[in-house]
């Protein structure tokens, strides 16, 4: 506790963070020597932090005692005239409810895991405190999951427990009894469902009062799945440093959100970028997260939302930004927006002009990964160089390293690498969960190897080259190949798959997919067959890793010792041949 009381005098919180200066706090870091931007080597973290207890109980005592504005703590909508708003002292209550359901009532414990695959919806915020309050692990899915990827992500992390939807609510009964640790379900709905407990009844009758617990900085917090070139997706497990990391002044340079801000995060809850966009950085600061149920994304609705509430700072994948622009509207310019940030994807240079001219606010790009949260960017107020993801921040130093791990030197392209040896910073992942081979892999000398190519020019910008590895980014969602040519390769039609990104002027880039038919088919009507394999992936997989593109090919591009060549296709696709 003395740690978080030095803390909170030199972030000046007595002053509800107004004004605070980072520079103190400097103090405790040592300064490495870099390329035109500090770095920072690991600094005497405390041993306890939990981010409920730390910061959402500080915010809702400091509305009590009149030192915050009247501005809610969470302020959802759906687009239909419904609209939701809690206090902090409200979701510190609810939270709290929350934790008790699941150490009371589900007989849940410390350490033990929880899948939470719901929408846009408020309970997704109390459920991840609740966990956080409780030491469960949340595991954060997109509701667009089916039942084969539920079925990975339970028997993988052996979870205790599940809370989702209605909807998808049937697919997970249909892989439960493949899942022998699963032994609470939950639901959020106003109706029942047999074998079910309805999280909304549960919380009517819990208790407020509840002891959170006392965390450690390294304690398990929450696990990111990641999709990879090869195999199935791994789970990216974070301590509660993650937490830590956006609590520290020198980390809170990039948005610079004050308790008068209302920020929203468009990204999919199931991504790392909304746990820290929309959770973990706007509570911290006391900003309102505000929330759009969004069941199905239309630019419309978007640029209605910016012009109808006071909104003053956005993120969102370059895709969102990208389709603004595309559809022509009358007028971009919204009345209390002032700040705009980009992630998940590359931000073209004509993007940043078009929507910096249309709007009079520039896009300010980050960069991270469910490894690492985010590492890069241009922060608020920094020099932006169009097409550039910006600058390493605080606690993070990032270099362009080569295969070995040795620096390289400016404007020579390597892999982005992060400083994890001797000190791993606050925020870094702890491990891939159950998999120390892959662990391994990535470390690359001193480094973690993000696997992403890029260049650093002489004042420490970074320039995103592309991916060491086939990943696909389609509008911020990372998808693995080999997901999409298992799921093809379930359909009695495909003989063989290859799957690669290809260029989309709306979303940057898609999944194309290249296919070689079994014999019986090659007659068949081709333009029905797509549509037909294009239905078959969104059954059996997330449907946004469906093949927007399908080439129908006699043979695959392989080597000598048969593996499919996925960069000739893709650099095929880029016309790079």
């Amino acid at each position: 506790m003395q740690w978080l009381m030095r803390l909170r005098a030199l972030q000046g919180i007595r002053k509800s963070f107004r004004g605070f200066q980072a520079a103190p706090w400097h103090l405790h870091c040592r300064r490495v020597t870099g390329v035109g931007v500090p770095k920072w080597n690991d600094f005497d973290r405390p041993e306890e932090f939990n981010f409920a207890s730390d910061v959402l109980d500080y915010w809702a005592q400091m509305e009590q005692e009149g030192k915050r504005d009247g501005n809610p703590a969470l302020w959802w909508v759906n687009g239909k005239g419904d609209e939701v708003k809690w206090s902090f002292t409200e979701v510190t209550s609810l939270t709290r409810q929350v934790a008790n359901v699941f150490t009371q009532t589900c007989g849940l414990r410390k350490g033990d895991f929880l899948a939470l695959i719901l929408p846009r919806v408020p309970e997704w915020y109390l459920v991840a405190v609740g966990c956080i309050r409780a030491g469960i692990v949340f595991m954060p899915g997109t509701t667009q999951l089916k039942a084969k990827d539920i079925l990975y992500r339970l028997q993988s992390s052996k979870a205790k427990a599940i809370v989702t939807i209605d909807a998808l609510a049937p697919e997970v009964d249909s892989v439960a009894a493949e899942c022998p640790a699963l032994k609470v379900k939950l639901l959020v709905s106003s109706h029942s469902r047999d074998g079910w407990l309805n999280l909304r009844s549960l919380m009517r009758s819990a208790s407020p009062d509840h002891t959170c617990i006392k965390s450690k900085t390294t304690d398990s917090m929450t696990v990111f799945f990641t999709s990879g070139t090869t195999g199935l997706p791994k789970m990216a497990k974070h301590s509660h440093s993650l937490a830590l990391r956006s609590y520290l002044p020198m980390c809170r340079t990039v948005h610079q959100l004050k308790p008068s801000d209302i920020s929203w995060c468009v990204s999919d809850p199931g991504w790392i970028l909304a746990t820290v966009g929309s959770l973990l950085e706007p509570w911290t600061a006391g900003s309102t997260i505000f929330i759009h149920l969004l069941t199905q994304f239309d630019t419309k609705v978007v640029v209605e939302t910016l012009s109808k509430y006071p909104i003053t700072h956005i993120i969102a994948a370059p895709a969102v930004f990208r389709m603004i622009l595309q559809q022509k509207f009358t007028s971009l310019r919204f009345p209390t927006l002032r700040h705009c940030s980009a992630g998940g994807e590359s931000l073209l240079p004509e993007e940043q002009e078009k929507w910096t001219k249309q709007t009079g606010i520039p896009i300010h790009e980050i960069y991270g990964q469910s490894e690492i949260g985010l590492c890069c960017a241009v922060a608020r107020g920094m020099k932006i160089k169009a097409g550039s993801m910006g600058k390493a921040i605080a606690p993070f130093d990032v270099q362009i390293i080569d295969d070995n791990g040795n620096i390289l030197p400016p404007n020579t392209e390597g892999s982005i690498g992060v400083r994890i040896k001797p000190f791993r910073p606050a925020g870094v992942f702890v491990c891939y969960e159950n998999n120390p081979e892959k662990t391994a892999k990535v470390e690359c000398g001193d480094f973690y190897n993000t696997g992403d190519r890029a260049k650093m020019d002489e004042e420490g910008y970074f320039w995103f080259l592309g991916r060491d590895d086939d990943v696909i980014n389609a509008s911020g969602y990372r998808i693995g190949p080999s997901e999409v040519e298992n799921a093809l390769a379930e359909h009695p039609a495909v003989a063989e798959s290859a799957v690669v990104s290809s260029p989309d002027p709306a979303r940057g880039e898609v999944v194309k997919a290249f296919i070689v038919l079994h014999p019986q088919f090659q007659s068949h009507d081709k333009q029905q067959l797509i549509k037909q394999l294009q239905e078959h992936v969104k059954a059996v997989t997330a449907p946004y890793k469906y093949p927007r593109k399908v080439e129908f090919v006699p043979e695959l591009p392989k080597t000598i010792t048969g593996k499919i060549k996925r960069d000739t296709l893709r650099k095929q696709e880029y016309g790079q041949l």
